[in-house]
């Protein structure tokens, strides 16, 4: 596609000075050329002047009147034919009449094709200037060719000024992908959608939507590239915007579920606190003995060591929790992600005295993720069961991990509490729906977002026999190597699983 740009203030004022003089050049080169073909009829190349009168006339003549200047040209060729001497017409001389009529002829039909084709081009110009998108054309080497009006409007460069000029160079592209990668997949598909990012001429930057169209000549080589880009600076920020509030509400969300566990960490604080304390008292008295005990001592440092590590191990679960950090996407174990749930959530499990059960697959393949976030969506998970067995008997929590048939990694949480019917089952994952008479309703919808900004999905159904049943499947990582499972070792499943 070669589309014309149109002309500047000084370019329309240099064409109206020789709209004037054409015309005028024009008519004496055709007077000119009748005057020295009927003086001089032998010289068979100067009537051929006639065709560059037809070429000239096709700058300031169109259609019918570029026919009737190629008919003018015509009739002066068959007057000098009648009218120079010798007197009267010959063979030879009829000859060459013919044959330089035609060739003006066909001058004259090629020149009116040539002038349909680029009124063409032109009514394409005219109408890629009305659309409010930007679009230009640039050749196989990213030379701009074509500049709409729309592209002058963003980006700050008139016509006359973007044409001729590298593309990227000009406009500072930085890409969502390696150029070489757009460029295979142009050639390959003859397309390519993607995102960009350009420089305007103020120097800030926008955000366009990018459609790259490939323009192959007749005989099917690449010849140009068309680009046509929607400005979506603002909707990339309001994203941005619904991002950040979406990552304040899950920090709320975490605050929350966390004051729900305020009791059961403090319980899970203090037990080490209280070792420590007992431990310190008894290593005192051990070293006032005479002789001091130093084998008795030196064990009962070892127990406060142990015991300071746990309430540190606590500490480093909430502060991960609570604090404000931006996504990460980490290798991780999912097995691990699930002790760390049940570490944080042992004391509300023993206080509400609820059974847990756990079948943790080993060696699960490794999947890609953010801890923090994966933490919270199966902690609410959790909170959740146990809440909803608060009036009911017996009371088991089984948490279990595995791979279905689509090999994604699956945790599944199940309780024994009410269960779900149809309807809650199909709305429970909305906003602000909740079945708990002073819930907010974010809990499972956050869980959903978390989940399925991981590639993942988060469902629900009944439980067998009684309860209800959340099943957190994430795709595994690639590589399919074995994620480490140092922390694994760390941490041992409480005493009370079966």
């Amino acid at each position: 596609m070669k589309l014309e740009t149109a002309p500047s203030a000084a370019a329309a004022s240099r064409w109206n000075r020789s709209a004037v003089l054409l015309p005028i050049a024009t008519a004496a080169m055709a007077a000119g050329t009748f005057i020295v073909d009927t003086v001089d009829p032998n010289d068979i190349s100067f009537p051929l002047v006639y065709i560059v009168v037809v070429l000239l006339a096709s700058r300031f003549c169109y259609g019918r009147h570029l026919v009737l200047v190629a008919a003018g040209c015509v009739a002066l060729l068959i007057l000098s034919y009648l009218i120079s001497p010798p007197i009267g017409p010959t063979q030879d001389a009829l000859m060459r009449m013919s044959i330089r009529s035609t060739v003006i002829a066909v001058t004259a039909y090629l020149v009116l094709q040539s002038q349909a084709a680029q009124a063409g081009e032109r009514e394409k110009a005219a109408l890629l200037d009305l659309t409010q998108d930007t679009i230009f054309v640039r050749n196989m080497d990213d030379v701009i060719t074509y500049w709409n009006r729309g592209a002058a409007e963003l980006y700050g460069w008139s016509a006359e000024e973007a044409v001729g000029r590298v593309t990227h160079d000009l406009l500072k592209t930085r890409f969502s992908a390696p150029l070489t990668a757009i460029n295979a997949e142009l050639h390959s598909l003859g397309r390519w959608d993607g995102e960009l990012v350009y420089t305007k001429r103020n120097g800030s930057e926008v955000a366009v939507a990018s459609r790259w169209a490939l323009q192959r000549d007749r005989q099917g080589n690449p010849a140009s590239v068309l680009e046509t880009n929607n400005d979506i600076t603002e909707r990339k920020r309001a994203e941005d915007a619904l991002q950040l509030a979406q990552a304040e509400l899950a920090h709320v969300a975490r605050m929350s579920t966390l004051g729900e566990l305020a009791a059961s960490i403090a319980h899970e604080i203090n037990q080490p606190l209280a070792a420590i304390v007992n431990g310190a008292g008894a290593g005192l008295r051990w070293l006032d003995r005479q002789p001091p005990d130093l084998d008795e001592a030196r064990q009962m440092l070892a127990r406060i060591l142990k015991d300071g590590n746990r309430a540190a191990e606590v500490i480093g679960r909430i502060r991960a929790l609570v604090r404000k950090s931006p996504v990460k996407m980490d290798r991780l174990s999912f097995n691990n992600i699930v002790l760390d749930v049940i570490a944080l959530a042992r004391s509300d499990i023993e206080r509400n005295r609820v059974v847990l059960r756990t079948r943790l697959t080993d060696d699960l393949p490794p999947i890609q993720g953010d801890r923090v976030q994966l933490q919270q969506a199966l902690l609410n998970l959790v909170v959740n069961a146990i809440e909803a067995m608060h009036d009911h008997e017996p009371r088991e929590l089984v948490i279990t991990s595995g791979n279905d048939e689509a090999q994604n990694v699956v945790v599944s949480v199940r309780d024994s509490g009410p269960g779900l019917d149809p309807e809650t089952v199909s709305r429970i994952f909305q906003s602000f729906f909740t079945t708990k008479a002073d819930g907010m309703g974010m809990g499972l919808s956050i869980c959903r977002s978390i989940v399925e900004a991981h590639g993942g999905q988060l469902s629900a159904r009944a439980n067998e026999p009684r309860g209800a049943r959340f099943e957190v499947a994430l795709p595994r990582e690639q590589t399919g190597h074995a994620a480490d499972t140092s922390q694994a070792a760390a941490l041992t499943i409480p005493s009370y699983n079966a």
